[in-house]
C-alpha cells in the first residue's frame, strides 16, 4: 500500500473554478472519506488523483512519486464505482479476474486471488453466474473484488452504495468496513452521506465550494466543528442555530427576544454570533421549567423521538428517548445546557474551546 500526498491541488474547466488549493496528506493503509454536498469538488478530487481528470495546477503523489502525468492504468490504483460497470457477458469470476488476465498473469496467480477475494466478499456460490443473475448488492461486491484482486496502492471509491436501498447500504458499510480492516489498504471513499462518513472513516475531509473546510476524525468533527458549514452537515438530525447578538445571560434575537443561554464570552459581548446545539443536548421539561416553545410536530423513530419546537419564533429539533415526549401538550419547556453550545462569528468560524 501507499500514501497519498496532495500538494495544493487546483482544477478549473476554462474559467470556472472547480478545486481552490487542496493540501491533504493521506497516510499508509488510512481510510479517508471525502464528504459534503453535490457540486462540492469531491468527485473530481477522487477523479484527479485516479488520473480520469487532469490537474490544473499543483501535485499528486503516490508513494513519493508524482503522478500527474502517469495514465490511470500506471497509477497502480483500483477504483469502484457508483454503477458497477461489470461486463453482462460475462461470469463474477471472469469479471474479476479481467484485469490480470490483461496483465498476462499467470492462471494460478490469477485463480488464486480470485478466490481469495471470493471468500472475503462471500462470493463463492455466484462465481458461474452473469452479472444478470446477481441482486444490487451482490454486483456491488463483484465489483469490490475486481479491485482486490489487483492489490493495487490504494482503493478509490466513488459514492459505491448510492444506488442501493436504505438496509442494503448499512450492509455494505459494514462489508466495506471489515475488508478495509482485513486488507488495511489506503482508501479514499467519497460520499454525500455523513451517515457513511462517519461510520466508515479513519478521518473526513469535509468540503464545500471546492475547499476542505475541516479534516479530522469523525467525532472531532462531531463535537468540535470548525464552521458552520461542518456544524450543520455533520449530524442527522442536524445542528440547530440561533443567529443573534451576545448579551449578559444569553443571545438577543432579532425581533427582540433574550434566549436564556448562561454566560457567553465577554470577548464577544455586542457582537453578532451564531450559536449551536445539537437536537440530543436540547432538554425538555414537562413541569413549567426553562424557555416556553410551541410543539409543532412529533416525529418518532422507534429508537427514539424527533420533537420539532418553535423558540420564539425560531424551528428548533429535539431528539429524545423519553417517551412521554409523545404525549407533551401544545407547549413545552426548553433548557439549551451552556456545555453543550457551539459558538461562531459573523464569519461562521468557530469561538473558544
Amino acid at each position: 500500500m501507499a500514501s497519498i500526498d496532495i500538494k495544493n491541488l487546483k482544477k478549473a474547466y476554462g474559467t470556472f473554478s472547480v478545486l481552490h488549493g487542496i493540501d491533504l496528506l493521506i497516510k499508509d493503509g488510512e481510510f479517508i472519506v471525502l464528504v459534503g454536498p453535490s457540486g462540492c469538488g469531491k468527485s473530481t478530487l477522487l477523479r484527479m488523483i485516479a488520473g480520469l481528470e487532469d490537474v490544473s495546477e499543483g501535485e499528486i503523489q503516490i508513494d513519493g512519486l508524482r503522478v500527474n502525468e502517469r495514465h490511470p492504468k500506471d497509477r497502480d490504483i483500483a477504483m469502484v464505482f457508483q454503477s458497477y460497470a461489470l461486463y453482462p457477458h460475462m461470469t463474477v469470476a471472469e469479471n474479476m479476474s479481467y484485469s490480470l488476465r490483461l496483465r498476462r498473469a499467470a492462471k494460478e496467480t490469477t485463480a488464486r486471488a480470485v478466490s481469495a477475494a471470493s471468500q472475503k466478499l462471500g462470493l463463492d456460490p455466484f462465481l458461474e453466474r452473469r452479472p444478470k443473475a446477481l441482486s444490487g448488492g451482490q454486483r456491488q461486491r463483484v465489483a469490490m473484488g475486481r479491485a482486490i484482486v489487483r492489490q493495487p496502492k490504494a482503493f478509490l471509491f466513488d459514492e459505491p452504495l448510492s444506488n442501493l436501498d436504505a438496509r442494503l447500504r448499512e450492509q455494505m458499510r459494514a462489508e466495506i468496513k471489515k475488508m478495509h480492516a482485513d486488507l488495511k489498504a489506503t482508501s479514499i471513499y467519497v460520499t454525500h452521506d455523513q451517515i457513511e462518513a462517519m461510520t466508515l472513516a479513519d478521518r473526513i475531509v469535509a468540503m464545500h465550494g471546492g475547499v476542505v473546510q475541516q479534516v479530522g476524525s469523525p467525532l472531532e468533527l462531531y463535537d468540535r466543528p470548525a464552521n458552520l458549514f461542518v456544524a450543520g452537515f455533520i449530524g442527522s438530525p442536524g445542528m440547530n442555530f440561533l443567529e443573534g447578538r451576545a448579551e449578559d445571560g444569553g443571545l438577543r434575537l432579532r425581533d427582540g427576544s433574550l434566549v436564556v443561554l448562561g454566560a457567553l464570552s465577554k470577548d464577544l459581548k455586542g457582537q453578532e454570533v451564531t450559536v449551536g446545539v445539537r437536537p440530543e443536548h436540547v432538554v425538555l421539561h414537562h413541569e413549567g421549567e426553562g424557555m416556553s416553545a410551541r410543539v409543532d410536530l412529533i416525529e418518532p423513530t422507534g429508537f427514539g423521538i424527533i420533537v420539532h419546537l418553535q423558540l420564539n419564533g425560531l424551528p428548533i429539533k429535539v431528539f429524545t428517548l423519553d417517551r412521554s415526549a409523545l404525549s407533551c401538550g401544545p407547549n413545552i419547556g426548553v433548557t439549551l445546557p451552556a456545555e453543550h453550545l457551539h459558538l461562531f462569528d459573523a464569519q461562521g468560524i468557530r469561538q473558544g474551546a
